[in-house]
């Protein structure tokens, strides 16, 4: 990219002036530009550790009163905090099992509690019968230990 053009002024205390702020101006983009990235590592870091609350929040009263589910974290928050992982449980026959919060196509926006509809029970399934999921909580890792 060209530099920009500035006009030079007719008297000499202004060019004298002009020619030390065009000097010093690489300078203070590179200073402005890394206070820029400490400052997003350090909101990144915020936003991690709030949607880390948000998860632990919401597991505690889903552990303590069954519910309610909503409001949940979103999907993308839950992954953020590093709760990759749903534990839900089939409201017909009680399987438990563990989705892969990461693997599912979702909308930025999507709730957890907004999988409720969606989940179904495997062994149920095949019998013909379509129970909605239970939710129980959010996990860092697997239940069954695998990370596949």
């Amino acid at each position: 990219m060209a530099s920009k053009h500035h006009p030079t002024p007719l008297s000499g205390g202004n060019r004298k002036a002009l020619t030390k702020e065009l000097a010093r101006a690489p300078a203070v983009t590179t200073i402005l530009a890394a206070r820029s990235a400490e400052k997003r590592a350090a909101g990144e870091d915020l936003i991690r550790e709030a949607d880390d609350l948000l998860c632990e929040s919401w597991n505690e009263r889903m552990w303590a009163d069954g519910g309610p589910v909503d409001p949940s974290p979103s999907i993308d928050q839950a992954i953020n905090a590093g709760y990759p992982w749903l534990e839900i449980k089939c409201s017909r026959c009680m399987t438990p099992r563990a989705v892969d919060l990461a693997a599912l196509p979702h909308v930025a926006t999507t709730h957890v509690h907004d999988l409720t509809g969606r989940l179904r029970c495997q062994k149920c399934r095949k019998v013909g019968k379509r129970p909605t999921a239970e939710l129980l909580q959010l996990r860092q890792r697997s239940p069954t230990g695998d990370e596949s």
